[in-house]
């Protein structure tokens, strides 16, 4: 695939490696994902802290912010709301339905795929991010792992899913449907419904996803990789761990976090990043990734990384 031109002209504001669109909007391709932060903000320093971290974030330029109700119960939610203000309009939320919280649980979600459980997650979204509309909301599928499997009643249809997901757009509470741990064949089926983005594992050494990608290249659809430096559930590899990313880091003096984002970037012009951190510094990292141009011999190198 052809890299894209990260570089912005005119911009009244930073857009971290540049954009694309998401929900109907030009969008900054370095975004910010509110899981890390939010296991950090449990005491009243810690939400302080997070407000400020998401506040610098905005200033940096970032306005594609990733969140879930389950994520803290909905505390995610309410430090987006307390961090935003009067700003509202420059952000793009994109949230997640097919999932709902269990407090105090070794694992604190449970299944929730049912199309009415997807409307009251919306619904519970709006009303702790003290909003009149998401920009983007995930239905995320529980048909194969890792993550959590559906089971009983929860194994719901797709097409039964996604028409209540198109009434929610059709009533002016969502804006914008996308999708989170899917099949092509189920792409497929939803792009005449228009979908906004795709949500699935992918990175440099977890490719599996590829064909998906191209699928939502050829059709303007955002794709957004969750787990995208690998490393997720405490057992999938690492990107950083890879000797191509470390020597490639080491020449072009960045850091090898920097080389597996900035890789995702130019590896196709519709990937949009939601790296998550609870630290200012780590926050700049992730930002600054989207300035840095992997020239040629990077790119042949980092591309050769074996894949499972």
């Amino acid at each position: 695939m052809s890299r894209p031109n990260q570089t912005v002209q005119n911009s009244p504001r930073p857009t971290p490696g540049g954009t694309f669109p998401l929900g109907g909007r030009p969008t900054a391709r370095v975004g910010y994902g509110m899981g890390q932060v939010t296991r950090r903000a449990g005491d009243a320093d810690g939400r302080a802290r997070a407000v400020d971290l998401l506040r610098l974030a905005l200033e940096l330029g970032i306005t594609h912010f990733d969140t879930a109700q389950f994520y803290g119960n909905g505390l995610a939610n309410e430090l987006i709301r307390d961090s935003v203000g009067g700003r509202r309009d420059e952000i793009v939320i994109a949230t997640k339905a097919g999932a709902k919280p269990v407090p105090g649980a070794q694992i604190p979600l449970t299944a929730a795929q049912k199309p009415a459980e997807l409307r009251a997650a919306v619904e519970d979204n709006l009303r702790t991010l003290c909003t009149d509309r998401i920009d983007v909301v995930n239905l995320r599928r529980m048909d194969f792992t890792p993550g959590l499997l559906a089971e009983g009643d929860q194994i719901v249809p797709f097409d039964d899913q996604l028409a209540e997901m198109t009434a929610l757009r059709d009533e002016g509470k969502i804006l914008a449907v996308g999708l989170s741990h899917i099949t092509v064949e189920q792409l497929v089926g939803a792009l005449p419904a228009g979908i906004a983005c795709v949500q699935n594992i992918y990175n440099m050494v977890d490719r599996s996803g590829e064909q998906l990608l191209d699928l939502c290249a050829e059709n303007g659809v955002a794709w957004v990789p969750y787990f995208p430096l690998g490393g997720g559930f405490g057992t999938l590899p690492k990107v950083v761990d890879e000797d191509a990313v470390q020597a490639v880091a080491a020449r072009l003096g960045v850091t090898p976090s920097q080389v597996g984002l900035a890789w995702q970037l130019a590896h196709s012009p519709n990937t949009m990043l939601i790296p998550g951190t609870s630290s200012a510094p780590h926050l700049l990292e992730n930002t600054a990734a989207g300035d840095i141009t992997l020239d040629d011999e990077a790119m042949t190198a980092l591309d050769e990384v074996s894949s499972i």
